[in-house]
């Protein structure tokens, strides 16, 4: 594939995360809190979660290794990130959840692997066949500034979900209010936490693919958190009002 024709690919694939946006706005996703028999087969929820997360990784690291360029040591802990917070969705997340007897549309499980496919491809195959990050760019700001936020957007995940996690004992099956720290402020944490966790790996690698997937994980999540925040006024009459859905004070 030829440079042109690849960001080609890429500007195509942001008009398509702009339309599923709309979309989602309408549509809540059946998996989770919000799954729906009327969707087709299910899956067990944590065997999806696996299925479909790990994907990602098996896509970059093929078009990474069967690229023609040599990967520099930047690009080498470029991969590093990206990898390190796939192996946790993936292998670490699904493992902690207490979710027994939950499932999810098998037809979710095949969008999030079609999702992965894409994404794994467009970070693998420009840093396999178009990008060559020299030792230089490790002083630059993109580069550190981004780090910063990427780390900092994964410590609020990691730290909202083992909130949610621990929400729920052993054998329970129900939901409560979360409270503390950022959920005094947003319903979904730790999806504003992943959102701005990749907003920090396009600031590092300052991509156009970097760019598609923070726009990409935007369209996504910001609408779940919406679909969530609503759910949770519904259920919960006396939920803080105060609260917004993923971006606080706006959304």
């Amino acid at each position: 594939m030829t440079p042109d024709n690849f960001t080609t690919f890429i500007y195509c694939w942001i008009i398509l995360a702009i339309a599923v946006f709309i979309m989602l706005m309408f549509i809540t996703a059946p998996y989770g809190r919000h799954t729906k028999q009327t969707w087709g087969p299910l899956v067990d929820n944590k065997t999806g979660w696996i299925v479909m997360e790990v994907f990602v990784l098996v896509v970059l690291f093929w078009f990474v290794f069967n690229g023609k360029n040599p990967q520099s040591f930047v690009n080498q802990i470029i991969i590093a990130f990206f990898a390190f917070h796939y192996l946790n969705r993936s292998i670490v997340f699904p493992f902690r959840l207490r979710t027994k007897g939950k499932k999810m549309p098998v037809v979710i499980m095949l969008m999030g692997m079609f999702f992965n496919l894409v994404n794994g491809f467009i970070i693998g195959y420009y840093l396999g066949n178009f990008k060559i990050y020299d030792d230089a760019w490790m002083r630059s700001v993109p580069f550190i500034s981004g780090t910063i936020i990427f780390f900092a957007g994964m410590i609020i995940n990691w730290w909202s979900d083992t909130t949610l996690i621990n929400l729920r004992k052993k054998g329970d099956t129900g939901y409560q209010i979360p409270e503390g720290r950022w959920f005094h402020y947003v319903s979904c944490p730790n999806l504003m936490g992943e959102m701005i966790e990749w907003g920090g790996f396009a600031i590092l690698t300052w991509s156009l693919p970097g760019l598609a997937f923070f726009i990409w994980t935007f369209c996504n999540l910001v609408p779940r958190a919406v679909s969530h925040h609503r759910w949770y006024k519904e259920k919960f009459k006396n939920y803080p009002a105060e609260r917004k859905a993923i971006i606080p004070f706006i959304v």
